[in-house]
């Protein structure tokens, strides 16, 4: 049985992954460690573009905290890959993303899973509330879970 995160209309935004022959290991498939950079890639495209985010120089920046996984059916370079992201819940600093891994045009993830950042002072590493124009961002993708 499906649930949300396991069909694309579970998703908010969806953004191209580029698989690379070196995400393939040697079964053949992408190895399990590639999908939290898939998950990274388009947490920070989806700050950057919608949010707002400048990673080199804002005040405030996320720190990954917190990952999982559930891998559903192996991709394999050269398969052409879409992520799709999510708001599982937004707090004062920090937030969850639901992400899921689709072949391109497929209904069903290959792979799912959560990525939680806290945003902090770059100087201090202390948390602090999410940027206005970020938690608006965060919001228009945000699902009931």
């Amino acid at each position: 049985m499906m649930n949300h995160a396991d069909k694309r209309s579970g998703y908010r935004y969806f953004a191209d992954i580029t698989s690379r022959w070196m995400d393939n290991d040697i079964y053949g498939h992408v190895n399990n460690v590639v999908y939290y950079s898939y998950f990274d890639s388009v947490a920070n495209q989806y700050l950057i573009d919608k949010g707002g985010l400048d990673i080199h120089s804002a005040n405030v920046i996320g720190f990954v905290v917190a990952s999982s996984c559930e891998y559903k059916s192996p991709v394999a370079y050269p398969d052409l890959l879409e992520a799709g992201f999510r708001v599982n819940r937004l707090g004062n600093s920090s937030v969850e993303y639901g992400i899921g891994i689709f072949k391109k045009g497929a209904q069903a993830a290959s792979a799912h899973g959560t990525f939680t950042h806290v945003f902090v002072d770059r100087e201090t590493d202390k948390s602090v509330p999410i940027p206005q124009q970020i938690r608006a961002a965060l919001e228009a993708v945000s699902v009931a879970i």
